[in-house]
């Protein structure tokens, strides 16, 4: 038992705590954090779809779908709409079929007038054929701030198009093309 009566007034002694005294006080300033002051943020909320009236659009569904589907083309508009908020024009300029005459600078001067330019993409209409191609309609809600800092909100209409597949079509021509898009709206 001696041999444990050592150690243990040991392991009591360390249990005490001692009164902070100015010897063994240590005193920090910790900086004030900007942010600790400052009221939580609140999101914006999220863009009305083109009528102005939540619930009436269904947004682009993030399901597997063929690329010749209808779904496959709203992805195109998404892809299009991502390229054009990333600036990357020329990329987004190839997604359209060969009834785009612009040259990729003409192109992308349509866009200069913009700080923001955003896209939301709504569920594809039916696929609709006549003479050999197939065409669908994408709604979308385009909205941003333009460089004079007005904010716009533009809903517009997709129209894609795509060769049906046919003797000696392209794998180029079987992809869904824009074939035609509301101009945004002019920058003031």
């Amino acid at each position: 038992m001696k041999r444990f009566t050592p150690a243990l007034l040991l392991v009591v002694a360390a249990c005490q705590q001692q009164a902070p005294t100015d010897g063994n006080l240590i005193v920090q300033d910790i900086p004030e954090r900007p942010g600790d002051t400052a009221p939580a943020t609140v999101p914006p909320p999220a863009p009305l779809p083109p009528t102005g009236r939540a619930g009436d659009r269904e947004v682009v569904s993030e399901a597997p779908f063929a690329a010749d589907s209808a779904q496959g083309a709203a992805n195109v508009v998404q892809t299009y709409f991502a390229l054009i908020e990333a600036r990357k024009y020329t990329e987004a300029h190839k997604l359209w079929g060969p009834s785009s005459d612009l040259a990729d600078g003409t192109f992308a001067a349509k866009f200069a007038g913009y700080r923001e330019y955003h896209a939301e993409v709504y569920a594809p209409g039916e696929v609709n054929g006549g003479a050999g191609s197939l065409y669908v309609e994408v709604p979308v809600k385009t909205y941003g701030v333009t460089t004079q800092g007005e904010k716009f909100e533009e809903p517009q209409v997709v129209t894609l198009r795509r060769v049906n597949n046919v003797d000696g079509a392209t794998a180029e021509q079987r992809r869904w093309h824009i074939a035609s898009i509301a101009e945004p709206p002019a920058p003031h």
